[in-house]
């Protein structure tokens, strides 16, 4: 697919959105359109079966650009903020697993790609925050939601109201990374985990997101009770069968099988 600003690839199941919009990959509202069809783009190829966030440069995404939002009539930066909820909610919503590979920078927007992925690997190096009141603004691409639903509301409110950037330990420590690693082991660790994801039963994996996803805006047993159908809904696939007898004959699983 072409991209102005985004590098779009698939390769060994893995989907790779690279945002590229030097120098410090701000989202205009192109990007933010091209980020919502790469990822109607991962959700039609069968063969993605993880998608990978990143960036190159100072920065994974130091926020939104500036020069154009300070010409926003409300009504345009209204659709601003709907064509960032649409793209974000794509990340949230995909069906397969999707890894942000944080380096430098990942500020108001950045900071908001970063939550609405399923998992979030840092560079040691990073800096990450929700700055927008120092603008004037508040986060308008679902910052005040998933920061709250990610850390906590009090966290949140701080992280928010302060607008202050915090650094990787301090991001790990309240649960705003899964993972901190040395810069120059970003890409190869986060290769590493979407290798290991992509080898796992593919329809077992979306329906595992499904199931957390669900869970969260309900009560315990609404989620439990998606979880035993979504058990049930494995065996209409041949996954568990191919699953089950490698794991016994001491075996990889070829999960091409389950589609003949």
């Amino acid at each position: 697919m072409d991209f102005k600003y985004l590098a779009v690839r698939k390769e060994d199941g893995i989907g790779w959105l690279k945002v590229n919009r030097p120098p410090m990959n701000a989202l205009s509202t192109e990007v933010v359109l091209e980020i919502e069809r790469a990822m109607d783009w991962f959700a039609r190829e069968d063969d993605v079966m993880v998608v990978v966030i990143c960036a190159d440069g100072k920065a994974f995404v130091a926020g939104a650009d500036i020069g154009e939002m300070s010409k926003f009539t409300p009504m345009q930066a209204r659709e601003f903020a709907r064509n960032g909820h649409r793209a974000l909610g794509k990340i949230a919503s995909c069906e397969k697993p999707v890894i942000a590979a944080v380096n430098g920078y990942a500020l108001g927007g950045g900071c908001e790609i970063a939550i609405a992925c399923d998992i979030r690997v840092l560079a040691d190096t990073v800096k990450i925050g929700q700055p927008e009141v120092s603008l004037g603004l508040i986060p308008g691409f679902g910052g005040t939601q998933r920061l709250a639903r990610l850390v906590g509301p009090g966290i949140a409110k701080e992280l928010i109201y302060t607008a202050d950037a915090i650094g990787a330990a301090e991001a790990l420590r309240i649960g705003l990374a899964n993972k901190v690693v040395p810069a120059d082991k970003l890409m190869e660790t986060v290769t590493d985990m979407a290798k290991k994801i992509a080898a796992k039963g593919p329809t077992a994996v979306k329906l595992a997101k499904a199931c957390i996803n669900l869970g969260q805006d309900t009560d315990l047993a609404t989620g439990n009770s998606y979880e035993v159908e979504a058990f049930g809904v494995c065996f209409s696939t041949k996954e568990p069968a191919i699953g089950t007898s490698a794991f016994l004959a001491k075996q990889k699983p070829d999960w091409k099988k389950a589609k003949e």
